[in-house]
């Protein structure tokens, strides 16, 4: 499966060396690495400096996009159509610094608080097989996208410029749409449920979504306009219904579920839709949309497919090194990031697979994407480093360490000077 994926990219790389080194590196996503950035991985593919890799991920030509549509498409195939909903959410990044493209200090829900950080929005594929991303994109902030001097250090494209998370977010879902990713519901946080324009771009699509929205949210009922939580504080007993939103890790994510039409003047069926927790009564809000009309049972189904990204996200960081990457520049971010993205999409793709076989053992969970990457491991694993090997990297690792170490003195010198 490694062999026909990274065969269906080859011709992405004008240059057998390129396709090589893409292939080391791909290989070296999926090792278990305690830390993947481009000095591991380099010495795990049996090179004698990072500079190889450096030049991958920075100089060499090759283009991230067509990679990214390449990825869409492997997803898409292995996944199949089957309760398609395409996630979107954001994820950041802690960032020492302030040259790395992005990194500002701004709120990011890795740490739960205002941090250095580099930002960037992703669009997850999630079906009833299994969920992966397709697309991304970082978030350059207005300080960032106002200062030419930062802009051309990190290589920012000169076309880019600020856009919010959802704005990024609904160019992402028209690019997989125009590209015919078939998906019939979209889903995403506050951040998302409460932008117009991207429920307008949905909507125009015929594309139903389930999109989370702050409690002080108005929609229009036929009473007049009310907050959300002042729709939800007129419900009956009888309106609320026990369902699961999906399968968690300790069983059926059961809540209350309550839905309210919204009135409306254009096609399709609207909807608040209303979720309290069954033991603390805390609510969460989300407005639906669907060209036809839709049980609750669907909705609910939809809006737990949302947590489907966030597990994407602990995959991809913690097997993949989506957040490991020690890159500077704009292109080498994206470089990155995509080839991540394609290790993750390569591990789901191997346990869904796997998850259609028949289990000799039926007593056992199935295969998860740890699980898949360690047995990968084992049989593929290079023979251990010659001693040789093993001290130069040790010498080239220290001979940097004291490079970078005079040359942050001597800035700092300066500085105090």
């Amino acid at each position: 499966m490694l062999e026909d994926l990274t065969g269906r990219v080859a011709c992405r790389f004008k240059r057998v060396e390129t396709r090589r080194r893409f292939r080391a590196l791909l290989e070296g996503l999926l090792a278990e690495l305690p830390r993947k950035n481009r000095w591991t991985i380099a010495e795990h593919a049996g090179d004698r400096d990072p500079y190889g890799m450096q030049y991958l991920l920075s100089r060499a030509v090759w283009d991230a996009d067509q990679i990214r549509d390449d990825l869409r498409s492997y997803v898409t195939e292995q996944l199949g159509s089957a309760g398609a909903v395409l996630v979107v959410d954001e994820t950041g990044d802690l960032k020492k610094g302030t040259c790395s493209a992005g990194v500002q200090r701004q709120y990011t829900g890795t740490a739960g608080r205002i941090e250095n950080s580099q930002v960037a929005v992703f669009l997850g594929y999630a079906t009833d097989a299994g969920h992966a991303f397709i697309d991304r994109e970082l978030y350059l902030p207005r300080v960032w996208a106002d200062d030419t001097v930062r802009r051309q250090a990190a290589g920012v494209p000169a076309d880019r410029h600020f856009a919010t998370k959802p704005e990024l977010a609904r160019r992402m879902l028209a690019r997989a749409l125009d590209a015919g990713v078939d998906a019939g519901w979209a889903t995403g946080d506050e951040v998302y449920g409460q932008s117009p324009d991207l429920r307008r771009e949905l909507e125009q699509r015929g594309v139903g979504y389930v999109l989370a929205v702050a409690a002080s949210h108005r929609v229009t009922l036929g009473i007049g306009t009310r907050r959300a939580d002042q729709a939800a504080a007129a419900l009956p007993k009888h309106a609320w219904q026990t369902l699961s939103a999906g399968t968690g890790a300790k069983g059926e994510r059961l809540y209350h579920w309550a839905l309210i039409g919204i009135d409306h003047a254009r096609p399709g069926c609207r909807w608040l839709l209303v979720r309290r927790n069954r033991r603390t009564g805390e609510l969460a809000f989300y407005r639906c949309y669907a060209p036809a009309p839709a049980p609750l049972h669907t909705l609910v189904k939809v809006a737990g497919r949302r947590w489907t990204i966030e597990e994407s996200f602990q995959a991809g960081k913690s097997l993949c090194g989506l957040d490991q990457h020690q890159v500077r520049t704009w292109t080498s971010w994206y470089r990155w990031t995509t080839l991540a993205m394609l290790a993750h999409a390569f591990l789901t793709s191997v346990t869904v697979s796997e998850h259609t076989r028949p289990q000799d053992e039926p007593e056992l969970i199935p295969l998860t994407l740890a699980e898949v990457q360690h047995l990968m491991a084992r049989p593929t694993a290079s023979p251990p480093p010659a001693a040789e090997l093993s001290r130069h990297w040790s010498r080239w690792r220290r001979r940097h360490q004291a490079h970078a170490r005079t040359c942050h003195h001597q800035r700092q010198q300066t500085q105090r000077h």
